[in-house]
This record gives structure tokens, C-alpha cells and sequence, in this order.
């Protein structure tokens, strides 16, 4: 049986107070979906068969370059984040998977740390690894590059970091290892472009061969930030060359804050889709040169149309179409559960906006050139609140009608803020 963070009776007494006038906007949206000819029913179904997977870091407050504040009972170690996320997902419903982070998230037991997320009703997915920071006591310095590096024992230092990951992640569970590096230049000069490349793959073919034959390799790339001059993985382009290059097994993992302002990220889901190379996402929002905003905070609309495309190629290719769902955002100013689950909803808001979309119709508005039509037929779907479906999924699957409300009733941040006091060095984000 799993285990509650949150006393379930505390969630049932808040479903009590809202479940009346839930089902009221519930049945309005019903019959205005019926004179379309959708059935609500169907779409609340599938809205309970999405998934999206947490970050561990991202459990605690994360920071900028100038600062970090600490909120108050953040998680100090991985079986505190877990158990954070384990309220976020018992709220929403759609987050039974954890994504860890190395050495981050290095737990002492590894299969111990299996045991409390089984008993959590959490699994784990893809883990991460980390080679853009030097750790304490680290033989060979990062800060020229890792996969990348002149240096041959920087680079095997990385290779076997990464190696290492995959052995934790299969003791835990896991099918995936993302691969983000920070490797690249400042200034013009600094490093042979191509040869950095070069040394990337020849590293990367290192990590692609310890990898199960059940398990993907993710390659994440960023337009810039620390390389600011040249990012050595800066673009789709590169990420899925790099993938044709590795084999079958490595695809490439779209982060939709890492790319310029006004990028068309739904058209790179796309042509990633379209040559079987995409991996999966993370999802964040961006308004100028950041890349962990809140998911659907800034640009809903982005959101939604990707989700069209992968509507798209869901029924173009069957169920062989799987990409991973992962939230990766860095949270500042808000409690970080509270946005975490905030984002989990948008983002399962989109999935079910997409499905309303009148492919048919579309198709048609395409194929006659009949361009208005065929962008009032996306507007369509996005303008129409799905709200009473998403908490209408979440009250059947035995979360909460609104999640944020009844964390914040439940009083648990008041709770672990005694539990855990502030353990000096510690961040439950990593990053700062």
C-alpha cells in the first residue's frame, strides 16, 4: 500500500467542498464538448493516463548568480526531496516518476532508496549526470571542458562519471541517463571548434557503449550559458547529429528554454520527431536568457502547439511514439511544490487541449490552403478550458481538486519546516 505524506482523509475533506461545483462546470463543459462530438468521458480518461516526472533538485529553492535564499523546510538530502515529491504527485496525480541528479542525489543505499520510493508509489526515471561542475576533492578539473576536454584524464574522469550513473540508475530502476554538459568557449580562439566536437562523440561513444539494451541515452543541447561565445551541443542540429552518429539507442532531449528568444520549438519537435530521434523534453518556460521559468508561465500558446505536434506524430506512428515527460525548473521566489505541481497541471493541460483539436478538419483546412481556418481550428482547441477535466482526473485518481489549496490547508510546509532545519552547505537544489 502506499504511503501518504499528506493524511488522505485531510484531501477527501477538501474534494467535499469542492466536488459539487466541480461536477456543475463539469457537465456545462460536457455539453458544450457534445455539440462538437467529443466525449467528455474519453477525454477525462485520457487526461488520467498522462504522466510527467519530477526533478529532485528541483524540490529545493534554486538560485542566480547573485543569490540564493533558502525557503523554509527544504528537502536537505534525496530521501527528503523524494518525499516531497511524493506530496506532488499524491496532489496531482501525474508525477509517479523522479528524475535524480549525480553526485547530487548519490545515496549511500541505493536499493534502500528504491525501497522508500516503492513504498512512495514512486519510480525513477531517466538519471543525470553531472560534469559541469568540479566536486570536492575531484582529480581533474572541469572548468576547460569534460566530454570535450584537451585534457584525456578530464575527459575519462567524465566518461566514467557518466558510467557510473547508468550502473546507479539501473540499481534504481531507471532506463535513461540524460547528458548535458556545459563545455564550449567564451571567446573566439579559445577552442578548435570542430576538434571539440570531435572529442565529444569520441567521448560520448564511451558512455553509449555501457548503456543497456533497454535504456536511452538523452542528449540535451543549449544555445548558450556557460559557453557563452560557442556551446559545443548548442542546437537541435548538432544533438541529432550526434544521435545518428551514437546508434538507435541515443536521441536527443528538448529543453524548451534552452533555445533563442522566438525559436519555433514545436517545428524542431517536429523534424525530430519525424527521424525517430526524439528523446523526450523538459519542460520549463523562458522569457529572455533563462531556461527555468515555470512551465506555461510566460508562453502557453508554445506549450499547447507542441503538444499538437506530438498529437500529430502520436498518430502518425503509433505506440512505438513514447517520448519522456520531465519538468526541469529552478524555483526562486515560490514554494517550490506549489510550482511543481502548478506546472505538472499546465502541462497536462496542453496533452488534453491537443486532443481536442479537430485533426480532420485541420487536415482539410491544410490540404485547401485555407490558412485562417486552419489556424482558427488550433485556437479553437487552446481557448477552451479543460480545467474541470484535469480536476475532474485528479478527484477519480484520488488526488486533489485543487492541489495547491489543499497542500497549503495541509499545513506540511509549516510541518517539515520544524523537521528539517537548515543544514549549513546544504542546498536541496544542488545547484548553488
Amino acid at each position: 500500500m502506499t504511503k501518504h505524506i499528506i493524511d488522505a482523509g485531510q484531501v477527501e475533506q477538501h474534494n467535499a467542498k469542492q466536488r459539487a461545483e466541480l461536477q456543475a462546470d463539469y457537465d456545462a463543459l460536457g455539453g458544450m464538448l457534445s455539440r462538437r462530438g467529443v466525449d467528455i468521458e474519453a477525454l477525462t480518461a485520457k487526461a488520467q493516463t498522462f504522466a510527467v516526472a519530477v526533478p529532485s533538485w528541483g524540490a529545493g529553492t534554486g538560485g542566480t548568480r547573485f543569490a540564493r535564499f533558502p525557503g523554509k523546510g527544504e528537502p536537505r538530502d534525496v530521501t527528503e526531496k523524494l518525499e516531497d515529491c511524493a506530496v506532488i504527485n499524491q496532489l496531482t496525480r501525474v508525477t509517479p516518476a523522479v528524475s535524480l541528479h549525480f553526485p547530487w542525489d548519490k545515496p549511500s543505499d541505493p536499493k534502500a532508496l528504491r525501497q522508500q520510493a516503492d513504498e512512495l508509489g514512486l519510480g525513477f526515471d531517466a538519471v543525470n549526470s553531472n560534469t559541469f561542475q568540479d566536486q570536492a576533492g575531484q582529480a581533474h578539473t572541469y572548468k576547460f571542458g569534460s566530454l570535450t576536454s584537451t585534457s584525456q584524464a578530464s575527459r575519462e574522469l567524465a566518461i566514467q562519471h557518466n558510467i557510473d550513473c547508468i550502473e546507479l540508475g539501473k540499481t534504481l530502476g531507471s532506463k535513461g541517463l540524460t547528458v548535458w554538459v556545459g563545455d564550449g568557449a567564451n571567446f573566439p580562439g579559445q577552442s578548435n571548434l570542430r576538434g571539440a566536437l570531435e572529442r565529444y562523440i569520441d567521448s560520448a561513444k564511451g558512455i553509449y557503449a555501457a548503456l543497456p539494451a533497454d535504456w536511452q541515452m538523452y542528449i540535451e543541447h543549449k544555445l548558450f550559458e556557460p559557453a557563452f561565445y560557442c556551446s559545443v551541443i548548442a542546437d537541435w542540429g548538432t544533438s541529432f547529429a550526434v544521435a545518428q552518429t551514437l546508434g538507435e539507442k541515443a536521441k536527443c532531449l528538448v529543453d524548451l528554454g534552452h533555445h533563442a528568444p522566438n525559436t519555433n520549438i514545436e517545428m524542431i519537435v517536429a523534424r525530430l520527431a519525424q527521424f525517430g530521434k526524439l528523446g523526450g523534453f523538459h519542460f520549463n518556460d523562458s522569457k529572455y536568457g533563462d531556461d527555468d521559468l515555470d512551465s506555461g508561465s510566460i508562453d502557453p500558446f508554445q506549450l499547447f502547439l507542441i503538444f499538437n505536434e506530438l498529437a500529430d506524430s502520436q498518430a502518425r506512428d503509433g505506440a512505438g511514439f513514447n517520448p519522456s515527460y520531465m519538468l526541469d525548473q529552478s524555483h526562486n521566489v515560490t514554494d517550490p511544490i506549489e510550482s511543481l505541481m502548478s506546472s505538472a497541471v499546465e502541462v497536462q493541460r496542453a496533452f488534453v487541449q491537443a486532443a481536442l483539436v479537430d485533426r480532420a478538419a485541420l487536415a482539410g483546412f491544410q490540404e485547401s490552403n485555407d490558412v485562417l481556418q486552419a489556424a482558427q481550428t488550433l485556437k479553437k482547441a487552446f481557448r477552451t478550458d479543460v480545467s474541470p477535466i484535469l480536476a475532474m482526473a485528479r478527484l477519480r485518481s484520488g488526488g486533489a481538486v485543487d492541489p495547491v489549496a489543499a497542500y497549503r490547508a495541509s499545513g506540511y510546509r509549516e510541518t517539515v519546516a520544524v523537521k528539517r532545519p537548515p543544514k549549513a552547505g546544504a542546498s536541496g537544489s544542488g545547484i548553488v
